[in-house]
């Protein structure tokens, strides 16, 4: 297996062993990029100086016999909304790239740096990440590694992309509506969005603050936990961040599924989708040795109420670009957040109450079961430039409502663990296994059960 190939504990321990230099293990991956970058397009910018720095510090630590971190010589990328020093943090726009330099690297960054993880660079994502589609009109689509011509989904396309490519052990990526999620399902991977408030948003580009997470994608659920894990912790920069202790995944990660009540979101999430992606769920559910399937009470209400706070955040935020720069943003971000400066405050006082009140609807159903399973889109990747699809038996667009399962999720902040399922189709789709608020560690351990017994997978598409 080449270091391409290798998952984030394997390479990590290698390092710390000596039997792999983290500076082989860079320049591998810098190869990687140069071949397969300019026709997957996750990358917008490449680190190469900064990550042989340090991975040469790395290889020059081990051999004075210094104990290296838990991420020794793992390579890894961020959605270019994440600040690193040095450069303007775009965000997906051409407006971003007037920024000043950032001065240092936006918390998680700095946090997998001090683990001695590699950064190689910044990816591709959709403007101001209003976006699930993973296309971009200033820096072109990234494109799926498993079929060129399809998408990588969105906001974080370029991290589904450089993952699934082989461009990155682990990518780092933010999911306001299911943005980590959809890529996930497209692309064939794991994606964690953790709890809302869990991971330190300090030093990324936000869209809308009431919902944004940060999170990883990678190729199996240790290499989640591990990142996660490193990740963890509180930050006084970030007033949503909760004031909790690092809660390591790691220890319990191949502690079973024993005594874990499972089942099946039927209802809205049974529904309206291709066939494929319900079949993915049913695998799960019986590798999980669960038959029962329970309903979230108005879902339909829920998601509306998600998109009029998306609408109304968003469209304030970028209020005075829109003023003055209204030319320079992709028509189809900018007509959106027009609208959202449109949408009466009455509206958005009543979808925060729908909030409020599907929070503790949601909560009873964690009363009885630990984790609900849920397809993660409603489709596999669409072609790139596909403007249409069909949901509900109807002809929808395609841009708003490929985030249909996974948007009334994120309204109540819950964590996620997306797990990939291959050859259901010609392409991969995602189930999203849903923990009660802080039991990431849950859905986790679901996930590394599912991949222990064969059922989920996340092969590089090389």
């Amino acid at each position: 297996m080449t270091p391409l190939e290798m998952p984030a504990r394997e390479i990590a321990r290698q390092v710390q062993s000596g039997a792999l230099s983290a500076v082989a293990v860079v320049e591998t991956h810098l190869a990687r990029i140069a071949a397969a970058n300019p026709t997957l397009n996750a990358y917008t910018e490449v680190t190469a100086t900064r990550a042989l720095a340090k991975a040469r510090d790395i290889d020059a630590r081990r051999m004075r016999g210094e104990k290296l971190g838990a991420l020794a010589g793992v390579p890894f990328a961020v959605k270019n909304l994440f600040d690193i020093a040095g450069l303007p943090t775009r965000a997906g726009s051409k407006i971003n790239r007037d920024l000043p330099p950032a001065e240092t690297d936006g918390a998680l960054v700095a946090r997998m740096d001090a683990a001695d993880a590699v950064l190689l660079g910044a990816l591709n994502m959709g403007e101001y990440a209003y976006d699930f589609t993973g296309e971009n009109v200033h820096d072109g689509a990234s494109r799926n590694p498993h079929d060129t011509s399809r998408m990588t989904g969105g906001s974080s396309g370029g991290s589904g992309g450089a993952v699934a490519g082989g461009m990155a052990t682990i990518a780092l990526g933010s999911d306001t509506n299911g943005s980590i999620r959809v890529p996930a399902s497209f692309c064939g991977l794991f994606g964690l969005k953790p709890t809302f408030g869990r991971l330190s948003r300090h030093g990324s580009f936000p869209f809308v603050g009431a919902f944004d997470h940060l999170g990883p994608l990678a190729r199996s659920a240790g290499d989640l936990a591990l990142a996660y894990d490193a990740m963890q912790g509180p930050d006084a920069n970030d007033r949503a961040c909760a004031q909790r202790s690092l809660e390591a995944t790691l220890p319990t990660l191949e502690s079973g599924i024993g005594g874990l009540r499972v089942a099946s979101l039927g209802g809205y999430f049974g529904a309206g989708g291709e066939a494929i992606v319900y079949e993915a769920v049913r695998r799960c559910a019986e590798a999980l040795g669960t038959k029962q399937t329970v309903e979230m009470p108005q879902v339909h209400r829920a998601r509306a109420a998600a998109f009029v706070i998306t609408n109304v955040e968003g469209g304030q935020l970028h209020l005075e670009r829109l003023r003055k720069r209204a030319a320079d943003f992709d028509p189809a971000t900018r007509d959106r957040l027009i609208a959202g400066n449109l949408v009466p405050g009455a509206w958005y006082m009543q979808a925060q109450r729908v909030r409020s009140w599907f929070q503790g609807e949601v909560a009873k159903l964690f009363e009885k079961f630990d984790l609900l399973l849920a397809p993660a889109t409603p489709c596999a990747a669409p072609a790139l430039g596909q403007q249409t699809f069909t949901l509900n038996g109807q002809e929808m667009l395609l841009r708003p409502n490929i985030g249909v399962y996974t948007q009334p999720i994120s309204f109540v902040g819950l964590p996620v663990v997306a797990v990939p399922l291959h050859g259901l189709g010609p392409l991969p789709v995602a189930v999203q296994i849903i923990a009660a608020p802080w039991r990431e560690d849950l859905a986790l351990r679901a996930a590394h059960f599912l991949e222990t017994a064969g059922v989920v997978r996340a092969p590089v598409a090389l």
